[in-house]
């Protein structure tokens, strides 16, 4: 296959993690994080289903962590594509159009982070109730999930942060870009928040989920 037509959603594990392990960029990090993101969802949708199936809260949990899951292949191809742009406005001769180029695909790559990381701060609250409330025979599969969870939280937060950061090749202060792109500056701090937030709920079911860990 085509490492151009390689997508999350039209190639095989094997054929997707292949291209991610070749030094193109294009899947990356943040095409990587997206896929994390899915693996997340698609455990919550798991777990949900073996937690009731009488159309309570359990089967709306469901219903959102299966939209959650085709929404994160999109955006981990998008990002794949966004990657592309990244690297050839890096590759361009020095002057002004290197420098627009930069600043508008650095613009483009946190955005597409941005959102990433806003829909898995969103995913948050119905894994800790699953985390409560749920088949508890299945903690150790929450668990797993809050760690797939916390990865796509993570790398948003880094992918948004360094692709910021980037715009310094264009010509940009960091106090410009903060001032210039206050949302996504401000999304860095909310996706630390949430990876924070992540460890103090899967540090409270670590007891249940590895009863035999010593300490």
């Amino acid at each position: 296959m085509d490492k151009a037509e390689v997508t999350t959603q039209g190639s095989t594990v094997e054929e997707w993690t292949r291209a991610l392990a070749e030094s193109t960029g294009s899947p990356g990090g943040g095409a990587g994080t997206g896929v994390m993101l899915a693996v997340a969802a698609s455990l919550t949708s798991m777990v949900a289903g073996y937690s009731g199936d009488d159309g309570g809260e359990p089967a709306k949990i469901r219903a959102r962590a299966q939209q959650l899951r085709r929404e994160a292949l999109h955006l981990a191809d998008e990002d794949a594509s966004a990657s592309k742009a990244f690297g050839a406005a890096f590759r361009l001769e020095p002057g002004d159009g290197r420098d627009e180029a930069i600043r508008r695909a650095s613009l483009e790559a946190a955005a597409s982070s941005a959102v990433l990381g806003d829909r898995a701060i969103g995913a948050i609250d119905d894994l800790a109730w699953l985390a409560t409330n749920g088949n508890r025979a299945l903690v150790a599969d929450i668990v797993v999930a809050f760690g797939a969870l916390r990865a796509a939280v993570a790398g948003a937060r880094t992918n948004v942060s360094f692709d910021l950061g980037s715009l310094r090749s264009a010509g940009a202060t960091l106090d410009q870009v903060r001032t210039q792109q206050p949302e996504l500056w401000a999304a860095v701090e909310k996706l630390g928040g949430a990876m924070d937030r992540i460890d103090e709920l899967t540090a409270a079911i670590d007891d249940r989920a590895a009863p035999t860990e010593a300490g």
